[in-house]
């Protein structure tokens, strides 16, 4: 069965998860989530596996061992097409808010020094803040950022704004619209994840 939209009670759901994040409402309207937000997306994940690769569906449930909110499930369903490089790839949620489509990079670790070492080099970095500056109206950046500057690196660098990333990605949020009940919701996230595609291949290439 083809994709034909993320209905409007998928966002319903949500809403009255986020009222009640509870195991007695997940347990009450769990034929929901599968009908209205699962199974729609599955179908988007597979209509975009030919161009961007099969994909991950997130799990529902939150992992609250060391965390201080104990709610159970999460808010949001996402699903993430990776790239072969750890944290690099595509991504997109729905939730209670609407649509989001995003690509990029959400990593930690050593991927860290690759990334800023790419930033440092002029012709690599020079080639990312193209590839930003050439990003379309109605992107956001975003990523973990430090405040200050990375340790060692000079305060006059030319590209300090970049150097303080820990993690970068841009993406667009798309309120609820009646078009995200219809199969032009897989246009909008096919259109964001297209235009991503260069800083996509940029991170692949310097963080793998």
């Amino acid at each position: 069965m083809g994709f034909s939209g993320i209905p409007d009670e998928a966002l319903m759901f949500y809403e009255g998860l986020v009222a009640d994040n509870s195991k007695v409402y997940w347990a009450a309207n769990k034929e929901l989530y599968e009908t209205a937000v699962k199974g729609p997306m599955l179908a988007l994940m597979e209509e975009l596996a030919p161009e961007f690769g099969s994909a991950h569906l997130f799990r529902p449930y939150r992992d609250v061992r060391f965390a201080k909110d104990k709610t159970p499930y999460k808010t949001h369903q996402g699903a993430y097409c990776g790239v072969g490089v750890e944290g690099v790839g595509y991504y997109v949620q729905v939730d209670a808010d609407g649509l989001y489509a995003a690509a990029g990079w959400w990593g930690s670790g050593e991927q860290v020094t690759r990334y800023r070492d790419a930033v440092d080099d002029d012709t690599a970095g020079s080639r990312l803040r193209d590839v930003l500056a050439a990003l379309p109206d109605g992107l956001a950046l975003g990523g973990d950022r430090l405040k200050t500057r990375p340790r060692g690196t000079p305060e006059g660098h030319p590209r300090l704004d970049l150097m303080r990333y820990k993690s970068l990605h841009a993406g667009r949020r798309f309120e609820p619209e009646p078009w995200l009940h219809t199969p032009e919701a897989l246009d909008r996230v096919r259109g964001v994840w297209r235009s991503l595609v260069p800083l996509v291949d940029w991170l692949r290439i310097h963080l793998s």
